[in-house]
């Protein structure tokens, strides 16, 4: 039988990847109801706006409970942060990510995405968030898996090939009928620069992100900044790209519930759960299960969209994910190093000789094991 408290060191240990694996759960719906309002016509830049100012109405209240106490001052240094964060994901990486999205399908898109941990982790080491050790193995597999999922991304990007239905669709497959295939590999092109341009967003959003969340350590109030700084600044491109009145229309359909969804759980909770995850274990161990939501959302793709699958997709997916997983397996190495020379560093300070010293008295708390060495403490002390 476990104990109490064996068992809440396991939950402890698990509590990360708990909460990464399921918000991949979460996240596939982001591009799957991204695709669809896409597919309906509406605007992008609008669709942004409604997503981020629900999820700062959404988080606002139980920021304002929860964090009323713990809630560190604001500074003009976190204020710019948080406006720079606000630009990075809400606005920079959302508005190309849809567009990249528009031109390629939601699978394409969450398969491209899987590049944002290589990403992550060479901006990680520019901002000297991670140190490379060539000699080192560990090191050695983060760098090699970094350039593996590079050359997957770019795989995706220039070769499509044959393609098939997970789900059979009649649908699709009658409009696939009179493409153009210059054209649609044209814009895969086109869509996975678009794509790629939002990862790098994404991954400098978690940097920046990590170190804001040291120095403003109230997650729910942080993510609810976020959003409001990102509803704020893509209102602004939104009126300008956008600035028909119906462009702004909003109705009981995918109008509201798209938005209401992915602004929920793509960006309030993702911001919250990921505040949470890098403080214990890191942007790049964040951002290490995308491939997760990689195959759900391909699944969900060809049920509910009719999304065909490609060769050159899946040929990429499996070699970002390797690359990925090289990436993982060298950061999980120094997370056990890291954890193992913590726990030397305490063992040999409790080792440590600790002397009590009152005038000409003094006792050793080391050798302090029998009752007798108590007594004599108290008594000096």
């Amino acid at each position: 039988m476990l104990s109490a408290s064996s068992i809440g060191l396991i939950v402890r240990k698990a509590k990360p990847y708990l909460l990464m694996i399921g918000l991949q759960f979460g996240m596939a719906g982001n591009y799957i109801f991204g695709k669809d309002i896409l597919n309906h016509g509406m605007s992008r830049f609008v669709f942004i706006v409604y997503r981020n100012a629900m999820a700062a109405a959404a988080l606002a209240p139980f920021a304002f409970l929860l964090e009323r106490k713990s809630r560190p001052k604001m500074t003009l240094a976190i204020f710019l942060r948080i406006m720079i964060l606000g630009f990075l994901e809400p606005v920079f990486n959302q508005s190309f990510t849809y567009l990249g999205m528009k031109y390629t399908s939601a699978s394409f898109t969450s398969a491209i995405m899987n590049a944002v941990p290589s990403i992550t982790f060479v901006l990680a080491v520019l901002a000297r968030m991670e140190h490379v050790k060539l000699k080192e193995v560990r090191s050695q597999a983060k760098v090699i898996g970094t350039l593996i999922t590079f050359g997957g991304a770019v795989l995706m990007g220039i070769y499509k090939g044959p393609g098939f239905n997970l789900f059979h669709s009649r649908t699709e497959q009658h409009q696939g009928v009179n493409r153009d295939p210059s054209s649609s590999h044209h814009h895969q092109i086109e869509g996975a620069l678009y794509i790629f341009m939002g990862c790098v967003a994404l991954s400098s959003f978690y940097i920046l992100q990590t170190i804001t969340v040291k120095k403003y350590p109230a997650e729910l109030s942080l993510a609810t900044l976020i959003c409001m700084a990102g509803t704020g600044q893509a209102t602004v491109v939104a009126l300008v790209a956008d600035h028909h009145s119906k462009a702004w229309a909003i109705g009981w359909d995918y109008r509201l519930y798209a938005p209401l969804y992915t602004g929920l759980v793509s960006s309030g909770i993702a911001y919250y759960v990921q505040g949470m995850v890098m403080k214990m274990r890191g942007p790049v161990f964040t951002t290490a299960f995308n491939p997760l939501c990689m195959i759900i959302v391909a699944a969900l793709g060809s049920l509910l969209l009719g999304e065909r699958l490609y060769l050159g997709s899946i040929i990429g997916s499996i070699i970002i994910t390797m690359g990925l997983y090289s990436v993982v397996w060298g950061k999980a190495k120094d997370h056990r190093e890291g954890a193992a020379v913590a726990e030397r560093e305490e063992t040999n300070l409790k080792s440590l000789p600790i002397t009590v010293t009152n005038n000409d008295s003094k006792i050793d708390l080391s050798n302090a094991h029998k009752l007798e060495d108590y007594n004599n403490i108290h008594t000096i002390i």
